[in-house]
């Protein structure tokens, strides 16, 4: 039984709760702690891949110049044109991410129906690949802080490998005690992490002040033309440094539009421009540096605490994107695309920190075998990118409808600016694809399949709910027969949590046919999710009388929230209805799927929503109903 629904057409009062009243310098450390690790750490190993022999750049002064060039001006054009100044406007009620910007986009084309299932499911589609960047992120973020052991001595590169394991599953170990406390330190410790780029990228910069002549726009654009096709290979290397640019968008809602700008304006995009610049102005001294240039920064006297703070950065970029993981696959459960699992909520204070099982497992087993399966940055860079460009891509498709259709702006202009930033993506997305043999299938499959699951418990879902409606009473009709002087009444309030509130609850006909008894009082209840983040408490309950003692009861939660029945159900007394705690008692349907051949699904994909539906968390511990006051009992839908 699933005792939810999702609307498209929310409570008209929405509110954020999930911003505290910090203040903006709090805020802004914060963002750059939690926000900007996935691409603090990228100078580890991105540098070093442009000039890797498949690519066919020569190692000399002019196209070390036009590398920088082309990394700093794609930090310039993608990054802070793209995501800071434009996408980041584009807020769900001050929530981001492409779940929330499809639902957004799919809100903003409401005078055009058929968009708007096309809209979710390419929400959808970014929403899984993100998990394949979950995946990678840890893998090559903690492989290269650590492989700067190889450059204190040789024979310490054969531990490597087994040293980043060890990180990371002690990391993943950790993750059920929460992230509060650690939280707290991220942000100055990032600060840290940013000042030794830039303090060893000017170091270098100082003494060969020759690479300042990347910072213009030209030299990026002759280095590129003239590697003819051989540019794409060099374009699934540049894209390496953008990696996280998507958290930008997605963690908005934990610090806000303008701390997460400041952040990067003031602090992250100077290191890291000076720390790409810094390692040309050594390559040009020094063009054996190639090797690691990141490390050859540092004087052999500091490439020990340079492993350490890389390595704590690194744990850094990797909690955060695990710490996303659990957030996205909160709001595809609660926005009907995964069934439900088991939420553990780790802070009392904060509404976001969370902690899903199922989901922390999943991505370890996968972080492992990225990790055993590459067994370097070099080789897992192979992997990197195509999913990050893909959902890039895909942001900007669903931004071009927000724009257009919720800000009105004028269409040629939108198309103009859509289509420019269509063309930086397409060109990304091919230089991934040339690494698709070397590693780029591996996100792609892993989305993929997520794709396939999602896809698959929506269907399922919609198939079960028009099942129940085809099969069932109509509600109002079996009250008006009823005849109370005919059925023995239980002196208790009753609670039918149903998905759909037009039937008759079959726990309900259940109740009737076995136990011959009625309640006194008869709540038909539905809980619905808002393609909204936050739902008002003033909005949260809306209440109708049916007759003979029975109400249908809507509850209405945002996709961010934990969604809490026995404390929403109290705010029914300022309605008339008194639900008293210890005196009601919960009817639950658990229905069982059995997959039939027909016209819903192919038969295999019925099994595996059977499957899923068999293995999805209980609604008890979902809605935070009382144990003790639970009755379930079982029916079959045949799909």
């Amino acid at each position: 039984m699933i005792a939810q629904d999702v609307v498209t057409q929310p409570p008209a009062t929405i509110k954020n709760n999930n911003i505290k009243s910090q203040s903006a310098a709090a805020l802004t450390i914060g963002a750059l702690g939690v926000v900007y690790g996935d691409i603090g750490t990228s100078p580890l190993y991105t540098f070093q891949e442009v000039f890797r022999p498949a690519t066919g750049v020569a190692l000399d002064a002019q196209h070390i110049i036009g590398a920088v060039s082309a990394i700093f001006w794609a930090l310039m054009l993608v990054v802070t044109l793209k995501y800071v100044l434009i996408i980041l406007r584009a807020d769900n009620r001050g929530e981001g991410g492409v779940l929330a910007l499809s639902a957004l986009a799919a809100q903003s084309t409401e005078k055009y129906p058929r968009i708007r299932p096309w809209l979710l499911l390419l929400g959808l589609f970014g929403a899984t690949l993100f998990y394949g960047d979950s995946v990678i992120t840890p893998a090559i973020s903690v492989l290269g802080a650590v492989e700067g052991l190889s450059v204190v001595t040789p024979k310490l590169t054969p531990f490597v490998v087994p040293i980043s394991l060890g990180i990371l599953v002690g990391l993943f170990l950790v993750q059920r005690k929460g992230t509060g406390a650690v939280g707290k330190v991220f942000g100055p410790l990032m600060l840290l992490w940013f000042s030794v780029l830039a303090v060893s990228g000017l170091c270098k910069v100082v003494q060969a002040p020759d690479i300042l002549a990347a910072l213009n726009p030209l030299n990026a654009w002759h280095f590129l033309c003239e590697r003819g096709w051989q540019a794409f290979a060099v374009l699934g290397a540049i894209v390496l440094a953008l990696t996280g640019a998507e958290a930008l968008y997605a963690d908005m809602g934990h610090f806000g539009r303008k701390p997460i700008q400041i952040a990067w304006v003031s602090i992250a995009l100077p290191a890291l421009a000076l720390n790409y610049l810094g390692q040309g102005a050594l390559l040009l001294a020094e063009p054996s540096a190639i090797s690691n240039p990141f490390y050859n920064l540092f004087p052999s006297a500091l490439i020990w605490p340079a492993v350490i703070i890389a390595t704590i950065a690194a744990i850094i970029a990797s909690q955060a994107v695990i710490s996303g993981a659990y957030s996205m696959t909160r709001q595809a459960i609660q926005l009907g695309f995964l069934p439900r699992m088991s939420v553990q909520h780790t802070s009392a204070n904060e509404a976001g920190q969370i902690y899903l099982p199922a989901v922390n497992w999943v991505l370890l087993i996968g972080v492992v075998l990225a990790v055993v399966l590459f067994g370097g940055s070099t080789a897992l860079a192979g992997a990197y990118g195509i999913a990050v460009t893909l959902t890039m891509m895909v942001t900007t498709l669903l931004t071009f409808f927000v724009v257009r259709y919720r800000w009105n702006v004028p269409k040629p202009f939108v198309f103009l600016v859509t289509a420019f930033f269509l063309i930086l993506d397409s060109a990304l997305i091919a230089g991934c694809m040339i690494k698709f043999f070397d590693g780029g299938w591996f996100p792609l499959v892993l989305g993929g399949l997520l794709f396939l699951l999602m896809a698959t418990w929506r269907r399922g879902r919609t198939i079960v709910l028009d099942t129940i409606r085809k099969d069932g009473v109509d509600l109002q009709a079996f009250i008006n027969t009823l005849n109370p002087a005919d059925i023995q009444r239980a002196a208790r309030v009753a609670v039918y949590p149903v998905a759909d509130p037009s039937t008759v609850p079959q726990a309900l006909l259940h109740n009737l046919k076995h136990n011959q008894v009625l309640h006194d009082r008869n709540i038909i209840l539905t809980v619905r999710f808002a393609d909204v983040p936050w739902v008002d408490e003033s909005e949260r309950v809306q209440l109708e009388s049916l007759g003979n003692n029975f109400w249908r009861l809507v509850l209405h939660f945002g996709f961010m929230e934990a969604p809490d029945v026995p404390n929403a159900l109290k705010r029914c007394d300022a309605l008339g209805l008194n639900i008293p705690l210890f005196q009601t008692s919960y009817f639950l349907s658990r229905e069982t799927i059995v997959a039939t051949p027909g016209s819903g699904m192919a038969l295999w994909r019925e099994h595996l929503f059977a499957t899923m539906s068999r293995n999805a968390g209980g609604v008890v511990e979902f809605f935070r109903l009382p144990d003790n006051a639970v009755v379930e009992l079982g029916t079959r839908v045949q799909i």
